[in-house]
C-alpha cells in the first residue's frame, strides 16, 4: 500500500465534460491521412472528444509494423487543424514526449511494456517535468501491482496532476478466453490506494476479439471505472496491428448505445439507505466467515499435531483432491462458480498447509536449541 497521498485534476477538466463518461477511442496504429480523416469524421458526428492513435508501436517481433512515428504526427497535427478534438498517442521514451507535444498532441500514454521498466518511466517523468499534458499509464503487462504504482507516482511527482490509470489486462499462461486477463482486483486495489486517481478500461486489449469488448466494457463500467479507451478501425480486417480486437468504426456507435453509464448518485439519500442495510447484512455474514475459519484452523492445528506423532506428511495428495472435487460440486449446487470456489479453497489449503508444517518444525527446532 503506497503512503502517497495523490491529489489529480477531475478528468473533467482535460476530457469531454460532457460524456457520462471519459471516452478515448481510435485505431491501435496511425497507419494513413485517409484513415485518420474517416475516424475524426465519424467521432465529431458522435460526440467523441478524444482520438487514440499509436504512431509507435513497440512490437514483440521485429520486421513487424511499428507505427509510422513523426510521420503520423504531422497528420495527427493537421487532423487538429480540421476538428475540435483531442489527439492521445502513446510514448516510451523522452524523445517521443518531445516530438509529440511538438506536433500538439494533447493526451499522452505509457503503455503496459514502458510501465515495466522504472528507469524508462523516470526518464518520461524528467522530460514531463513543468508541462501540463495529461497523462495516461496503463499497467505493467505482468500482474505487478508495485510497478503500476511506482510508475503513476514518478509521473505525479514531477507535478503531473492530470493523470490517469489505464487497466488494459495482464499477461497469463493460464487458458483464458481474454487476450490478457483482466484480473479486475489488482486495478481496484490501485483504486482504492489513490481514489482521486481517474481509472480508465482498455476493454480492446483485455478481450483481444471484437465480439467480447461489450461485455468487458460494461464490467469495468459496473466496477465504477471512470472511463474506456476502445480500438476502432474503418477496415480492421485490413488494420497493420491488433486486427481482432478493433471495432468496425460503422458499429462503435451501436457499441456505445448499448452500455449503461447511468449510475446512483451518491446524494441520492433512499439509494445509499438501501444499500447500506445490505452491506450491514453482508458485515455479519463475514463476521460469521471469521468465526468458521478460526474452528477451521483449530482441527488443522489438531490433525497436525495427529499427524507429527504418526509420522504422516503434511501434504495428503488423495485427501486434496476430494476437498477440490467435492467443494466444486458443493458450490455448483449453491450456484457459484467452479473456478471461484477452487480459488477459495486453493487459498484455505496453502494456508491449512503453512500451518501444519509450521507445527512439524516446531520439534525439530527445539532440537537444535
Amino acid at each position: 500500500m503506497s503512503d502517497l497521498i495523490m491529489t489529480v485534476d477531475d478528468w473533467r477538466s482535460w476530457g469531454n465534460a460532457n460524456d457520462p463518461a471519459m471516452l478515448i477511442a481510435g485505431p491501435c496504429s496511425a497507419e494513413s491521412p485517409e484513415q485518420l480523416l474517416d475516424v475524426a469524421n465519424h467521432f465529431t458526428s458522435l460526440g467523441i472528444g478524444i482520438m487514440r492513435a499509436g504512431v509507435w508501436k513497440p512490437r514483440t517481433r521485429p520486421n513487424s509494423f511499428e507505427g509510422k512515428g513523426i510521420e503520423a504526427l504531422k497528420w495527427l497535427a493537421e487532423l487538429k487543424n480540421q476538428f475540435q478534438i483531442k489527439i492521445a498517442t502513446e510514448v516510451a521514451s523522452p524523445a517521443h514526449v518531445e516530438q509529440a507535444l511538438s506536433h500538439g498532441i494533447d493526451v499522452l500514454w505509457l503503455g503496459a511494456r514502458t510501465t515495466v521498466n522504472p528507469f524508462t518511466v523516470q526518464e518520461i517523468a524528467n522530460s514531463l517535468r513543468g508541462t501540463s499534458v495529461p497523462v495516461l499509464v496503463k499497467n505493467p503487462i505482468n500482474p505487478d501491482l508495485g510497478l503500476w504504482q511506482g510508475a503513476i507516482e514518478r509521473i505525479y511527482n514531477v507535478g503531473v496532476t492530470k493523470l490517469a490509470a489505464v487497466h488494459r489486462g495482464f499477461s497469463s499462461y493460464q487458458k483464458s478466453k481474454f487476450r490478457n486477463s483482466p484480473t479486475w482486483q489488482i486495478a481496484i486495489e490501485l483504486k482504492s490506494t489513490f481514489p482521486s486517481l481517474p481509472l480508465i478500461c482498455d476493454p480492446s486489449h483485455i478481450a483481444g476479439q471484437r465480439s467480447m469488448i461489450l461485455e468487458v466494457s460494461q464490467k469495468a463500467l459496473d466496477l465504477g471505472y471512470d472511463g474506456l479507451m476502445i480500438e476502432t478501425h474503418p477496415d480492421p480486417d485490413r488494420a497493420l496491428s491488433d486486427a481482432d480486437q478493433q471495432i468496425p468504426l460503422q458499429e462503435f456507435g451501436d457499441l456505445l448505445s448499448q452500455l449503461r453509464f447511468t449510475r446512483k448518485h451518491s446524494n441520492d439519500a433512499l439509494f445509499i439507505s438501501q444499500l447500506e442495510q445490505l452491506r450491514e447484512k453482508i458485515d455479519h455474514i463475514d463476521q460469521e466467515l471469521i468465526e468458521v475459519l478460526s474452528l477451521r484452523k483449530q482441527l488443522i492445528e489438531k490433525i497436525g499435531e495427529y499427524k507429527k506423532e504418526n509420522n504422516v506428511t503434511v501434504f495428503q495428495l488423495e485427501r486434496w483432491n476430494e476437498i477440490l472435487q467435492s467443494r466444486t460440486a458443493w458450490g455448483e449446487a449453491k450456484g457459484l462458480s467452479d473456478q471461484y470456489i477452487q480459488s477459495i479453497y486453493r487459498s484455505v489449503h496453502d494456508e491449512s498447509i503453512r500451518i501444519q508444517t509450521e507445527i512439524m518444525n516446531k520439534e525439530t527446532e527445539k532440537k537444535k536449541e
